[in-house]
């Protein structure tokens, strides 16, 4: 093998864009870069703004499940999207119904009000990562975040409604959720 590059492959890759155009305003398409990947985007940007996606996230099937949607009565089928799998109906966009793979907890018995705007509930979410927080049911109204699991009670340092479940290294401890105390409950 030789240690010279190949130039035909480069070439090879920009021609088979050379024939692709805007169907907006006939301009060429070019490879672009954003904060979401690579796209092809119009050369006549800012006065066109065609863009399209190389590659496909937008919820593309995987596979059938034979079991019909509970509002439609159409199937509901896998789908790949931006954050994961999850299950939806195959007569998307008549029809939204969506569902996570995940299996639902058990809602704990005593729900935790909010102590920010003392109108909604906490609730356990998982972040787009995976990782589990806790967040009013109020939002977008409300923007109360946790990312330890809340506890009912009041801070004995500075009287804050909400105690955090933190574990140490001395065993799991209760914290006042108020960032300014953020003192360990005896």
């Amino acid at each position: 093998m030789s240690g010279k590059i190949d130039k035909q492959l480069f070439k090879a890759h920009e021609q088979a864009l050379e024939h692709k155009f805007c169907p907006e305003c006939s301009g060429e398409l070019t490879i672009r870069y954003g904060k979401r990947g690579p796209f092809l985007g119009c050369q006549n940007y800012p006065e066109c703004n065609y863009i399209h996606p190389l590659k496909s996230n937008d919820g593309h099937v995987v596979k059938e499940l034979g079991i019909p949607c509970p509002e439609c009565e159409s199937e509901l089928v896998l789908r790949q999207g931006r954050y994961g799998m999850f299950i939806g109906c195959s007569s998307f966009p008549e029809c939204t119904h969506i569902e996570s793979l995940e299996q639902k907890k058990e809602e704990p018995k005593d729900h935790i009000a909010c102590p920010s705007c003392y109108k909604g509930l906490l609730h356990e979410k998982k972040s787009r990562f995976g990782k589990t927080f806790y967040a009013c049911d109020g939002y977008p109204n409300c923007r109360f975040i946790v990312n330890l699991e809340p506890q009912s009670g009041n801070c004995q340092e500075c009287g804050f409604s909400l105690l955090l479940k933190k574990e140490m290294v001395t065993g799991v401890k209760l914290v006042c959720a108020d960032k300014k105390c953020s003192t360990i409950q005896k």
